[in-house]
C-alpha cells in the first residue's frame, strides 16, 4: 500500500497529460503511460514508475486533459547600441595652416611659410623670450587675442588673424608686416620700417624665398 500512495502522491503532482491506471479496488491513478510485460504492468509517471501485477488493474482510461503547451518566456528585445563615434582626429599643422588661411583671406602659402620659419610646424615650440606653439604667440598676444596658446587650431587661427590684422595695419605691405610679426609692431613703429636686427632680416628673407618660389609673390 505505501507504494500505491507514494505512486499516487507522485501522480498528483504532475502537469502533464496522460491516463489513469483504474485499479481492481475501482481507485484510478493518473499516469503518464504504461507498458504491458505479460503478468506485470510497469506504470510510468514523471520521472519513475512503478510494476504490479496485471490482475491488480481493471484497465486504462484517457484522463481527457488537453496538455497545454509550455510557454516559452520571451526575452526582451535588447536595443540596439550604436555604435561609438570615433572622433574626428585632430588637424595636423598643414591643415591648420591651410584653414586658417582661407578662413582670414591669406594665401595659404604665406600662413604655412610664417609657421615653418616661428616654430619649425611643431606644436610644442617655445622660444627662449616665452613664445609659444606653432605660430609662436607671445602669451600676452594670445591674451589680447582671447586664444590658448597652448591649444594648437587656436594658436594658429589667433596667428593668421594676428598676420592679416598686420598686414591691414601696414597697407598690406609684406615686409613690414612680417617684420612686425618678428620683432613686434613697436620696433617698426620706431624705425619707421624694418629694424635692422640681424634675426628679423633673415625672417623676412627665408618667407619671401618660399613665397617667390610658390609664386605668390614676384
Amino acid at each position: 500500500m505505501r507504494l500505491f500512495a507514494l505512486f499516487v502522491t507522485l501522480a498528483a503532482a504532475t502537469a502533464f497529460a496522460g491516463e489513469y491506471a483504474v485499479l481492481a479496488s475501482g481507485a484510478r491513478l493518473h499516469i503518464d503511460r504504461h507498458e504491458a510485460d505479460g503478468a506485470k504492468v510497469r506504470l510510468y509517471y514523471g520521472t519513475g514508475f512503478a510494476e504490479m501485477n496485471s490482475s491488480s488493474l481493471r484497465g486504462f482510461e484517457d484522463d481527457g486533459i488537453i496538455a497545454v503547451p509550455a510557454v516559452v518566456a520571451l526575452e526582451a528585445p535588447v536595443p540596439a547600441v550604436a555604435a561609438p563615434v570615433a572622433a574626428p582626429a585632430p588637424l595636423g599643422p598643414l591643415e591648420l595652416a591651410d584653414a586658417a588661411a582661407d578662413k582670414y583671406g591669406l594665401p595659404r602659402e604665406l600662413v604655412r611659410s610664417v609657421m615653418a620659419a616661428e616654430s619649425g610646424m611643431f606644436a610644442g615650440a617655445v622660444s627662449p623670450k616665452g613664445a609659444i606653439g606653432l605660430m609662436q604667440l607671445m602669451p600676452g598676444t594670445a591674451q589680447v587675442l582671447g586664444v590658448d596658446p597652448y591649444d594648437p587650431a587656436q594658436n594658429v587661427d589667433a596667428g593668421a588673424r594676428y598676420l592679416r590684422d598686420l598686414l591691414e595695419r601696414y597697407n598690406y605691405g609684406l615686409r613690414h608686416a612680417l617684420a612686425a610679426y618678428n620683432a613686434g609692431p613697436g620696433a617698426v613703429d620706431k624705425y619707421n620700417g624694418i629694424p635692422p636686427y640681424r634675426e628679423t632680416i633673415d625672417y623676412i628673407s627665408r618667407i619671401e624665398k618660399k613665397l617667390k618660389a610658390a609664386n605668390v609673390v614676384k
